[in-house]
């Protein structure tokens, strides 16, 4: 509807994802490069997680869009799976028959078939997206169907996509047999501020925008602190602003233009409301007035975290007469660190295709010398 009026030649904030419209923020292409890392060591697993929205099944997409010929991929969204539901769905969506046969079948049948893909020299790649439906059991299965090797490599390479919730399931004490096989994780984590501007004119462009200024600095700064960054929010709160535009007539948004979506928006999101403060007594105050000298004089700490956002502990910060110091170091220095450690990633992951190719160019001429004779 409001496509042509703003210059569109499609949408820019379908719901859908569409791998065509990715965004590669930080996160988003690390986590790329951890899957396609794994599919140039084609084994282990891969762990990609990330709050509701944050774009997972995106990448998931954009991988299969840009796969090799010589891998067969196929993807599962995954419901509470049993071990033997999740055999013949994999089974399945590899054209394996599952229709009246026993499970030893099955998997027989199955190990044929990945034999006879790794005889072309292709290989099977399994994405199993919201991946935290699995039960522990069922996660399991998926280690098992890893067992399915020729020469030590596997013939069936699984990644996992889910919600933060498969964080604690991996952290198992009776999956450590399943961790041992990760070769990489990530989580992914909001857009920040910047980003989300970023992210709203990669898809406006992309969707035909002739780069023509259409929100202001304080508009923008709206859309990031109602939406906090996660894409399919910023999607569904978008579409809806041009819509308003284009019922409106405006040919720029500003913060009044936003904030009126918003406050439709907030009520059909059923977003919950922020509870009140509250009130504190006066018997209250004077304990907290008290109390203050005390947690004054203690160490300062802060919760340290991991590149991917997970806690690893407290950390009591360097004080001088009470007073932080040199934290903005710690955080350059950190902030350096993991951008070499992306620098290396990305080092590794082009000279593993390069010897992939040498490996490649080798075989054939093998087989080629093979036939010869």
């Amino acid at each position: 509807m409001y496509e042509n009026y703003y210059g569109f030649n499609s949408k820019p904030f379908q719901l859908t994802p569409d791998p065509s419209f990715f965004y590669g923020s930080k996160w988003h292409k690390r986590a790329m490069s951890y899957l396609q890392y794994g599919l140039s060591q084609a084994e282990g697993f891969i762990v990609i997680t990330g709050d509701i929205g944050t774009g997972k099944t995106t990448i998931a997409n954009s991988l299969l869009d840009q796969m090799q010929q010589d891998i067969v991929a196929a993807q599962i969204v995954s419901p509470k799976l049993s071990p033997d539901e999740l055999v013949k769905m994999v089974a399945s969506k590899f054209s394996v028959p599952v229709k009246g046969s026993t499970k030893t079948d099955i998997l027989n049948d199955l190990e044929a078939y990945l034999m006879s893909l790794h005889n072309q020299g292709k290989r099977a790649l399994l994405l199993v997206d919201e991946a935290q439906n699995l039960p522990l059991e069922t996660i399991e299965e998926l280690r098992m169907l890893s067992n399915f090797q020729v020469s030590g490599k596997p013939l069936l390479q699984s990644f996992l996509l889910g919600q933060e919730e498969l964080q604690p399931i991996l952290r198992a004490p009776n999956m450590e047999q399943f961790r041992q096989r990760i070769v990489a994780s990530c989580h992914l984590a909001p857009l920040t501020l910047d980003e989300c501007q970023a992210y709203i004119e990669y898809r406006m462009t992309h969707a035909g925008w002739d780069g023509k200024k259409l929100f202001t600095a304080e508009a923008f700064d709206k859309i990031y602190h109602f939406t906090t960054g996660v894409p399919r929010r910023i999607n569904t709160l978008m579409d809806r602003v041009l819509l308003y535009g284009f019922l409106e007539e405006l040919e720029i948004f500003d913060l009044a233009a936003i904030e009126s979506v918003v406050s439709e928006v907030s009520a059909e999101m059923f977003r919950p409301e922020t509870p009140e403060p509250s009130p504190v007594t006066e018997p209250e105050a004077a304990s907290q007035t008290t109390a203050a000298p005390t947690q004054q004089a203690t160490q300062p700490q802060v919760q340290a975290k991991d590149p991917e956002g997970q806690a690893i502990g407290i950390l009591d910060l360097p004080t001088a007469n009470g007073q932080v110091k040199d934290v903005e170091y710690y955080k350059t220095m950190i902030t350096e660190l993991v951008d070499a450690l992306d620098n290396a990633l990305s080092q590794k992951i082009k000279l593993t295709r390069y010897i992939d190719k040498l490996l490649q160019k080798k075989y054939k001429t093998y087989v080629r010398l093979k036939s010869d004779d």
